[in-house]
């Protein structure tokens, strides 16, 4: 496409509300099934308590539902590419009930393996349609877009933490995965059969990040080493990342925090669900704010900055988290400087190959937190062969650092030649 034609497509209209109309579709989606993520630490000390199980054991399912995330995505991706959104974000809300009714009746290892696995395929299928849509909708704004959308998958259990916390206490975890299963079933099932995608030309590209006219093929994009860094770098930064999601209750006990009371004045609260509740927020503000900031300086600065961030909060916890007030504020760190992979390599992978492969190009991209979830249990035996997780704090650290140093001295040159070869929105 040259520049003549570049002029006319950001000349053409733009359903300014529909857009964000489906953007807040996308929201919702994510939203409902970030609980099979980030609400399962909550679950843990009881089905260890209650099984006799291993921590590892039981972690392995977490591992799962993250491998089979990872592995759905590029199928899902290519199904959308070819198909729309609206069949697999209906998939998704059916997997997404199925996946905790299974949990609720598991009475065995296998059983929570299985839950894992219809829960991945169901978080798979919500977050390839959200980023998708908010990749294809926005254009213009696409690392704020993709932000937003992620932010109601990082930050969307902020509203359920508490009440599934409470109910696990009362009723049971039992009931607890029955009732909130059908939940966010539900919920998907009616928002996602309004999703849809915009017609080629309905959108401008922007006018401060450099973006590729041309439409790559996911065959094509692997024959790129844009694709391989990136992959590399997500997969660095998602394994400290996922570890906390995953392990936050387990350590919090081990560091001796999670049951003690912290006064901020107003009101006080144990550390522990005091941790998860400003985790939610920190995790979801990173994500749109992060983006937005990409938007404006460009990807890879961002990159550098906030992965060199969440390598010093990963620092700061092993030394300072034994401390109440510390677990808190440095956990809320390691939050808000992670979550935004979810939203700058998303925006990258846009900018650099387009949107008509979008679906199976992010797909392949995402198989990177796959390989970062097997950190996981991993993590589980360092700790107990070392009787810290100091060890564990300091390897994603330096994962983080390799990552953050990648994005500017590596990632930022091969980008500009990779733009200086292909047509691209801000070329003369």
């Amino acid at each position: 496409m040259n520049s003549q034609a570049v002029a006319q497509t950001q000349r053409r209209p733009v359903n300014v509300r529909y857009r964000w109309v489906q953007l807040g579709i996308g929201v919702v989606c994510m939203m409902a099934v970030a609980n099979i993520q980030y609400s399962w630490t909550l679950f843990v000390p009881d089905l260890v308590k209650t099984f006799g199980w291993s921590r590892a054991s039981l972690q392995s399912s977490f591992t799962i539902f993250i491998v089979t995330q990872v592995l759905s995505t590029p199928i899902v991706g290519t199904i959308i590419d070819r198909y729309g959104l609206r069949p697999v974000i209906m998939l998704g809300g059916l997997a997404a009930g199925l996946s905790w009714i299974v949990d609720s009746g598991a009475a065995s290892l296998g059983g929570f393996y299985l839950g894992a696995i219809i829960g991945g395929v169901s978080a798979g299928c919500v977050n390839a349609c959200a980023v998708n849509s908010a990749l294809k909708w926005f254009p213009d704004r696409r690392g704020l877009a993709v932000g937003i959308m992620a932010a109601g998958y990082g930050s969307g259990t902020i509203f359920t933490v508490l009440p599934i916390a409470h109910m696990i206490a009362t009723s049971g975890f039992a009931r607890t995965f029955f009732v909130y299963g059908v939940i966010q079933g539900a919920i998907i099932l009616v928002a996602g059969y309004f999703m849809g995608s915009p017609q080629p030309g309905h959108v401008p590209y922007s006018t401060t990040v450099i973006q590729s006219t041309r439409d790559f093929s996911l065959g094509e994009a692997l024959h790129t080493p844009v694709l391989w860094l990136l992959m590399i770098m997500f997969a660095c930064v998602a394994t400290g990342g996922l570890m906390v999601v995953a392990q936050l209750s387990l350590i919090a006990r081990d560091f001796g925090v999670a049951d003690v009371q912290v006064d901020v004045g107003l009101f006080s609260m144990a550390a522990l669900p005091f941790a998860l509740m400003l985790d939610r927020i920190t995790n979801g503000i990173s994500r749109p704010l992060f983006g937005w900031i990409s938007d404006h300086i460009g990807r890879e600065v961002t990159m550098l900055v906030a992965f060199t961030l969440e390598a010093i909060g990963m620092l700061a916890l092993a030394t300072f988290g034994t401390h109440p007030a510390a677990f808190i504020a440095l956990s809320g760190v390691a939050f808000l400087a992670w979550g935004e992979i979810y939203s700058l390599f998303a925006a990258t992978i846009g900018d650099v190959f387009g949107t008509k492969s979008i679906g199976k190009i992010y797909g392949v991209l995402f198989l990177s937190a796959g390989f970062a979830s097997f950190f996981v249990p991993v993590a589980n035996l360092i700790q107990g062969a070392t009787g810290t997780w100091a060890t564990v704090f300091y390897i994603t650290a330096t994962m983080d650092l390799v990552a953050a140093l990648a994005a500017f001295f590596i990632l930022r040159p091969l980008l500009r030649g990779h733009y200086a070869r292909y047509p691209s929105n801000l070329s003369a």
